[in-house]
């Protein structure tokens, strides 16, 4: 499935409109450039489930859980090296009782389970960008791209897609 978010606030929306289709238990990989909105799609997640607070990228403390309903688990994988950092999280016993966000994570986290939900976050880069290819503030179009990887997120996507 094929999303297009026109600003950031678009990206929010989408990120919104999927907390009402998902529930403890699921596992979401994004993935995309700096820049690409990943963090940006998690806060409109955060939102639609009811996590109060300020949600940020997890870069440097790695982890964050907020409480909602149910209890989000955001996940920044870019600095994990090896198996053994990813074990050392823990995420395989809070897995079953929130949702759970991992950034960078494909490669390094995907033996948390087989059904799973991946994002793609694209935006313009380069020459596409115009004047300024290197400037990650612009409020430019993404393109979010969700791929099942099993039955549940298949529903996730026909439920988010009607």
């Amino acid at each position: 499935m094929k999303l297009h978010a026109a600003s950031a606030d678009d990206t929010r929306d989408i990120g919104r409109r999927l907390a009402g289709h998902v529930r403890a238990g699921d596992l979401i990989m994004l993935a995309g450039p700096l820049g690409a909105g990943k963090t940006t799609f998690v806060q409109g997640l955060a939102d639609g489930l009811g996590v109060s607070g300020r949600v940020t990228s997890p870069t440097f403390v790695i982890s964050h859980v907020h409480r909602g309903n149910p209890d989000l688990v955001h996940v920044d994988a870019y600095r994990l090296d090896s198996l053994d950092d990813v074990d050392a999280l823990d995420l395989d016993t809070s897995l079953e009782d929130s949702v759970t966000v991992v950034e960078w994570g494909r490669g390094k986290t995907d033996s948390l389970s087989a059904d799973r939900l991946e994002i793609d976050i694209e935006r313009p880069i380069g020459s596409q960008v115009g004047d300024n290819p290197d400037d990650l503030m612009e409020d430019l179009p993404r393109t979010i791209i969700l791929r099942a990887t099993g039955p549940r997120s298949s529903a996730i996507i026909e439920a988010l897609s009607s």
